[in-house]
């Protein structure tokens, strides 16, 4: 069996980014999904389930209300790694060309203080499982080490 191109990816060299993971056509329609990776893997501590689940919930919200490309998002959700998440756009998209659009994602979630969406037992099937604070400090984080000065060695995947 052939690995699938996650797999393929060297993640001893891989750092935080915005990285295009791949681009598949479905219907006569691009779809890109990216690698918003936000831990280095295998060398700092993954995520804990209780941020990932709240960047997941306001991520999420964040995207599918955008004015501009909330109709196009496929899909948001994290890794099972626990490292990063995957951001699936309808559309035929670079790096470069959404780095603006995460930049803008995780400063909501950065700046975001009030109850997280979803987060109610009607809502969701884990709704105690949720860490807004910790949420506020990796967006935070992210935004400092990676997004505010993104260049290509956070946009391209390393050889």
């Amino acid at each position: 069996m052939e690995k699938i191109t996650s797999f393929t990816i060297d993640h001893i060299k891989l750092q935080p980014g915005v990285y295009v993971s791949r681009k598949d056509t479905f219907q006569n329609a691009v779809i890109t999904t990216f690698d918003l990776r936000i831990t280095s893997p295998n060398e700092e501590p993954v995520m804990n389930t209780a941020e990932i689940h709240t960047i997941e919930h306001l991520g999420a919200t964040f995207l599918r209300n955008h004015k501009e490309f909330g109709e196009r998002t496929v899909y948001f959700g994290p890794m099972g790694c626990r490292t990063g998440f995957y951001l699936l756009l309808a559309g035929d998209y670079t790096s470069r060309q959404i780095a603006p659009l995460i930049t803008e994602l995780f400063e909501f979630i950065r700046d975001f203080h009030d109850a997280v969406p979803g987060a109610d037992p009607k809502d969701c099937g884990n709704y105690l499982d949720m860490n807004l604070p910790m949420a506020n400090y990796l967006a935070g984080r992210y935004l400092e080490q990676v997004l505010y000065a993104i260049d290509d060695s956070r946009l391209i995947y390393p050889e």
